[in-house]
């Protein structure tokens, strides 16, 4: 068996959110360039995937040992392509798609098997659920899932007869199938942006329990009526809601909720506070002037918070507001790390996480 850097890839295949294949597209066209590989885009308006095929013998590989998935903003998922059949045989699709994984020469961590997060792609769900067991028994007979350090096995089907497949390593992609985080709406909170907080919590903070940990302090500016805020007293977290509107009754009752009924963007705190969550129907650029202001005077050191992008040119709106906190927090000597991801329970908006690295 081969080693994963071994096999030779094609291309690299994007999960995004249906209807931002553009951005994701300009995305990976970027950090591409960056890395000094050239290629070109195959993608279709609302398809929820994006692929992009390099220029070079090697340049995919160069793609693979560089890029990073966390430099990604608007890709759910990164994996690199290794083959495909686009005219499965509907009496036997086994056959010939074991032949395609088998040529690769590797062994895998666990099997993906996909579609697109699409309406029209919903529909092959009853097939690929009675398809998982024979492919994964298959897998098992010529021993080719190993251990969790190999790298995983994406098996994407555009239709019933169209398949691509690829991997993804399991160190520097998306644990979860398709993408998708399965979270469950919890009992008790206010609001389902809750679920997009819990999401960003699990994306963005690598060690939870040193860095979201009980006793910590934070202040969810625009809490109300307290969804986020419902996430930080889950965690044990002091917190300051600061709205206008009214917070769920029982986040109050919990003891470690303050509400105050100030401006969002006047408010400070009288003493630093580990984080700042933000989910406030403004402008964006408004909203990351002022989260880069937090950051860089210290009144927090972790900031997670929402963009709302427009409809036009949301790609460049967002690196506008990178551009904007970097800059800010550069002129104030501070180092930092700023992330920002669309996540699943994101809307027509991005989320962006900073932390300041020199408290």
């Amino acid at each position: 068996m081969t080693t994963a850097s071994g096999i030779r890839t094609e291309s690299v295949l994007l999960y995004c959110r249906p209807g931002f294949e553009k951005e994701c597209a300009a995305d990976i066209i970027e950090q591409a360039r960056l890395l000094n590989v050239h290629g070109y885009v195959k993608a279709a308006e609302g398809s929820g995937f994006v692929r992009f095929i390099p220029h070079g013998e090697d340049a995919c590989e160069r793609l693979r040992q560089n890029l990073r998935f966390g430099d990604l903003m608007f890709a759910r998922q990164l994996i690199y392509l290794f083959g495909s059949d686009e005219d499965l045989p509907t009496e036997d699709r086994l056959t010939p798609l074991m032949a395609i994984i088998r040529v690769s020469g590797l062994r895998f961590s666990e099997l993906f098997l996909e579609t697109a997060d699409t309406n029209e792609a919903k529909s092959l769900s009853v097939f690929l659920r009675k398809f998982a067991l024979p492919l994964r028994r298959a897998l098992e007979r010529e021993q080719l899932l190993g251990n969790r350090h190999l790298p995983r096995l994406h098996v994407f089907f555009l239709s019933a007869t169209s398949v691509s497949v690829g991997l993804s390593n399991v160190t520097d992609a998306s644990p979860w199938l398709m993408g998708i985080p399965r979270l469950k709406f919890p009992r008790g909170a206010p609001s389902r942006s809750t679920l997009k907080l819990d999401e960003a919590f699990q994306v963005f903070v690598q060690l939870p329990d040193q860095d979201l940990r009980p006793g910590m302090t934070a202040v969810d500016l625009g809490a109300a009526p307290g969804g986020w805020t419902w996430q930080l007293v889950h965690r044990h977290v002091r917190t300051i809601a600061v709205d206008n509107g009214a917070i769920d009754s029982a986040l109050l009752d919990s003891g470690i909720v303050e509400h105050l009924r100030v401006d969002g963007f006047r408010y400070r705190p009288v003493k630093p506070v580990d984080w700042l969550v933000c989910d406030m129907v403004e402008q964006p650029l408004r909203i990351a002037a002022l989260m880069a202001d937090w950051l860089a005077q210290g009144h927090c050191r972790y900031a997670l918070f929402n963009l709302k992008l427009p409809m036009k040119k949301r790609y460049e709106c967002v690196q506008q507001s990178r551009k904007l906190i970097e800059s800010r927090l550069t002129e104030a000597s501070r180092r930092y790390r700023l992330e920002f991801r669309q996540l699943y329970h994101d809307r027509a908006e991005i989320t962006g996480y900073a932390v300041c690295l020199d408290r």
